[in-house]
C-alpha cells in the first residue's frame, strides 16, 4: 500500500505494471485510529504490567483462557491481561473478552506447572468465579470455536449478558434486530431462568422475528407481520386505560427514581396513597408475549427494572442484582477504557505533520508506509502462531527497523556524494 500527500504521484513503479492503490495518509490515520478505539474499548483500560489479583474480584476485566496449561479435561481457568502478557506470552490462549466479577487464577492450583511471574502468592482457588465452556474455546448452544473452520455459514456472534456466553445469530430462537437497534441481549435459556423479564418486554425490548431452523421444532413461526399484530394487540388492550393512568405515573415517576449500581439503597415508589408500589407487579397483570427466543434490549433499559424491597430480593435469590447496575454494562466498560487513555491525548503525527514543508511530508509518509508494511507482517506470524506478542518482541522489530533504515540512508549519501 501506498499513500501520497495531495496531488503528489506515488514513488516507484515500472512502466506498464498495474497501479497500486493509492490512499490519502487521512484514511491510514483513520484506519489506525479505529484499531486503536477498539483495542481500547476491548481493554477497558486494564493493567498491562501488573496481575489484577490483588483487587480481588474486578468488577469487569479483559480475560483470557490458557489452552497450553489447562486443555480440555482439566479445570478451566482464567488470566488477566498483563499475565497473558508476562506469564502466558509463547502459550496458545483464548480471548474471552471480558467477565464480570473475576479473579485472576494464574497460577493457582489449576495451574500444576506454572508459578504467576507478577503475583506469586495466590490462593489456591479463586471460589466465587464462574467459568463455562468458553475458558475451553466454545462457545454458543452449538459448543463450536470461533472462528469455526468448518462453518461456512456468515454470522456474527453476539455476547448474552446474563450468562455472558456468546452465541451466533442464527441459534438464539429469533432473528436478531440491526446491530444499531440494540444494546444488550438475553439468551433463551438465561429468559427461562429470569422469567421476571418477560412482563418488561412489552414495554423495553427490541421487537423480533420469532424463528424456527427445523421441521421438528413444534413452535410457531411469527414472521413480520404477525409479530407487528401481536403488538398492536398488546397496544390495544393496555390502551384503553392508558389515559387514566398518565398522571398517576407522572406523579410515581418523580418519587420513583430507579438506582444504577446494585450497591445503593432501594428509593421506594410512592403513589398518591404513599403505598409502594411494585412496577414489576404491575405489568404482570397485563398480558405479555413469552416466546422460547432470546431477548433484545436498548440502552438504559436495565434503569427501568423496578427496585423495590422484593424485587432486590428476587434478583439477589437469582444472583442476577447486575442487571440493575448500569456500570456493570460492556458499553460503560468500553466507555472508562476510551475515556482513560484519551484523556490529554494528543495525535504526535499530526503535529509533526503541521510543522512540515510538502516535501518533508511524502517523505514522512513513505517511512510511515515502510513501518506499517513491515510491523503487519511481523506480527501476522505471531497471530498465524496463536502467540502473544510480548515488549522485548516490539524492541527487537524497532532495533532491526532502524538498523536497515541507517543502512538504507548510507547507501542514499554513499551515491549523492
Amino acid at each position: 500500500m501506498e499513500a501520497a500527500a495531495g496531488g503528489a504521484e506515488p514513488a516507484g513503479g515500472c512502466a506498464g505494471a498495474p497501479e497500486e492503490p493509492v490512499v490519502s495518509l487521512a484514511d491510514v490515520l483513520a484506519e489506525n485510529e479505529e484499531l486503536e478505539k477498539e483495542a481500547r474499548a476491548v481493554l477497558g483500560g486494564s493493567d498491562h504490567e501488573r496481575c489484577s489479583y490483588s483487587q480481588g474480584a474486578v468488577k469487569r476485566q479483559a480475560l483470557y483462557a490458557c489452552s497450553t496449561c489447562t486443555p480440555p479435561g482439566e479445570e478451566p481457568a482464567g488470566i488477566c491481561l498483563a499475565c497473558s502478557y508476562e506469564c502466558h506470552g509463547t502459550h496458545k490462549l483464548f480471548e474471552l473478552y471480558t467477565k464480570r466479577n473475576f479473579r485472576c487464577d494464574c497460577g493457582n492450583s489449576k495451574f500444576k506447572n506454572l508459578q504467576c511471574k507478577l503475583f506469586p502468592e495466590k490462593g489456591k482457588v479463586n471460589s466465587g468465579n464462574k467459568y463455562n465452556h468458553n475458558f475451553y474455546g466454545l462457545y454458543c448452544v452449538c459448543k463450536r470455536p470461533y472462528p469455526d473452520p468448518e462453518d461456512e455459514i456468515p454470522d456474527e456472534m453476539i455476547q448474552c449478558i446474563v450468562c455472558e456466553d456468546w452465541f451466533h445469530g442464527r441459534h438464539l430462537g429469533a432473528v436478531p434486530p440491526e446491530s444499531g437497534d440494540f444494546h444488550e441481549m438475553v439468551c433463551q435459556a438465561c429468559m427461562n431462568c429470569c422469567a421476571f423479564l418477560w412482563a418488561y418486554t412489552s414495554q423495553l425490548a427490541v421487537p423480533t422475528v420469532t424463528k424456527v431452523t427445523s421441521l421438528e421444532d413444534e413452535r410457531i413461526v411469527l414472521n413480520v407481520k404477525e409479530t407487528e399484530e401481536q403488538n398492536r394487540e398488546v397496544k390495544k388492550e393496555s390502551g384503553g386505560d392508558l389515559q387514566g393512568k398518565i398522571k398517576e405515573e407522572e406523579q410515581v415517576e418523580q418519587y420513583n427514581e430507579p438506582s444504577t449500581s446494585s450497591g445503593s439503597k432501594c428509593p421506594e415508589t410512592v403513589t398518591k396513597n404513599d403505598e409502594p408500589v411494585c412496577k414489576l407487579q404491575e405489568l404482570q397483570t397485563k398480558q405479555s408475549l413469552k416466546k422460547d427466543a432470546a431477548t433484545f434490549w436498548p440502552s438504559n433499559w436495565r434503569s427501568k427494572l423496578c427496585t423495590c424491597k422484593d424485587c432486590l430480593k428476587m434478583y439477589s435469590e437469582l444472583d442476577v442484582q447486575f442487571l440493575i447496575d448500569e456500570c456493570d454494562t460492556v458499553l460503560a466498560y468500553e466507555n472508562k477504557g476510551t475515556s482513560d487513555q484519551e484523556t490529554d491525548r494528543r495525535d504526535p503525527l499530526m503535529d509533526t505533520l503541521n510543522s512540515m514543508n510538502r516535501v518533508q511530508q511524502v517523505e514522512l509518509i513513505c517511512e510511515y508506509n515502510d513501518l506499517k508494511t513491515e510491523l503487519t507482517d511481523y506480527l501476522r506470524r505471531f497471530a498465524d502462531e496463536g502467540t502473544v506478542v510480548k515488549r522485548e518482541d516490539i524492541q527487537q522489530f524497532f532495533e532491526e527497523f532502524q538498523s536497515r533504515k541507517r543502512r538504507r540512508t548510507n547507501r542514499m549519501q554513499y551515491y549523492c556524494s
